[in-house]
C-alpha cells in the first residue's frame, strides 16, 4: 500500500493528488520533506508512514537543508522519542545520531561500488568521511585507511562505528579540516575517496597532491549535466584521466550528486 492511500480521507483530495509520498528510510529513522500545501497534514502523514513501515521508530520532518561545517540539516519530530538509529549496509552497522550528523542512505549501491576496487595493502585517505560509510568498507578490504571529519559528534561516531565494525587495526579517525596542513595525515596515498559536500569544488585541488601517481581519486561533486564536458576537460588539464563518471542521484531540479573515477597520470 502507498503512502497517499493511506490518507485518502484525511488530505483533501487535491491535495493528495499532488503529494509524491516519497520518504527515506535510515535504520528505525524516517525523513521526510513536506511542501507547504500538505505541511499542515504532517503529524498525520507521520503516522501513516508509522502504519506503512513497521520498522520505523521515528519520524523527521526536513525543515532546514544541509548547511554549516557540520553538515547537519534541521528537523522537526514528527513522532518517536530519539533520533538515534542503526543503519546496516553491506555487512556493516553504523550507529548515530541523524540529527547531528550527514548521512545518505541514497550513496549506498556507490560506497559498496568503489569498496569493491580497493587492494588489500592500499594507504586510502577520505576526507569529509561522517560516521564512517565509506572508510570502514574500505579498512575492511585491507587498506590502512585515514578518515578526517571535522564534526565532533561525527567523529564520537565514527569512533563507535570503527568497533563495531572491528577495523581498528586499519583505520585512523582524525579530528579537524582535512586542509589543516598540522593534521596527521601523511601521504602520498594510492586512493582519495572524496565525498565533497556542496559548493566546496575547490578542495579538489587542495586534495589532489596527495593522491600518488598512477593512483586513484573519486571524486564526488554537484554539477548539471551540461556543466560535465568542460569538467572532464579540466581534469585532464591538471593531470588526470577520467576512467568513469556518472550521476549518483538528484539533489536539486536539473542538478546530480556526480561521480568521477580519476587515475593519476604516472
Amino acid at each position: 500500500m502507498r503512502l497517499a492511500a493511506l490518507l485518502h480521507g484525511t488530505v483533501p483530495a487535491d491535495i493528495l493528488g499532488r503529494f509524491p509520498g516519497h520518504f527515506e528510510v535510515v535504520g528505525s529513522v524516517a525523513v521526510i520533506s513536506l511542501d507547504s500545501e500538505i505541511l499542515p497534514y504532517k503529524i498525520p502523514v507521520a503516522g501513516a508512514i508509522l502504519a506503512l513501515r513497521k520498522d520505523v521508530r521515528t519520524v523527521l520532518l526536513k525543515v532546514h537543508p544541509v548547511a554549516s561545517a557540520a553538515r547537519t540539516a534541521g528537523y522537526e519530530v514528527l513522532a518517536g522519542d530519539t533520533t538515534v538509529t542503526e543503519y546496516r549496509e553491506g555487512g556493516f552497522r553504523y550507529r548515530f545520531d541523524l540529527a547531528r550528523v550527514f548521512f545518505s542512505a541514497r550513496l549506498a549501491h556507490e560506497r559498496m561500488r568503489v569498496a569493491g576496487l580497493i587492494c588489500p595493502g592500499e594507504r586510502v585517505l577520505v576526507p569529509f568521511c561522517g560516521v564512517g560509510p565509506f572508510a570502514i568498507p574500505a579498512a575492511s578490504r585491507g587498506a590502512t585507511v585515514a578518515a578526517v571529519e571535522q564534526n565532533p559528534d561525527a567523529v564520537c561516531w565514527l569512533r563507535e562505528n570503527i568497533r563495531l565494525n572491528r577495523v581498528a587495526d586499519t583505520i585512523t579517525a582524525i579530528e579537524g579540516d582535512v586542509q589543516d596542513t598540522t593534521l596527521p595525515v601523511k601521504g602520498p596515498f594510492d586512493r582519495l575517496i572524496i565525498p565533497a559536500p556542496y559548493g566546496m569544488d575547490a578542495i579538489f585541488d587542495r586534495l589532489a597532491p596527495r593522491v600518488r601517481d598512477g593512483g586513484m581519486v573519486h571524486w564526488y561533486t554537484f554539477k548539471a549535466k551540461d556543466e560535465i564536458p568542460a569538467l572532464i576537460e579540466g581534469f585532464r588539464d591538471r593531470g588526470f584521466v577520467p576512467e568513469r563518471h556518472r550521476p549518483c542521484g538528484n539533489v536539486a531540479p536539473g542538478i546530480s550528486r556526480w561521480v568521477f573515477d580519476l587515475r593519476k597520470n604516472p
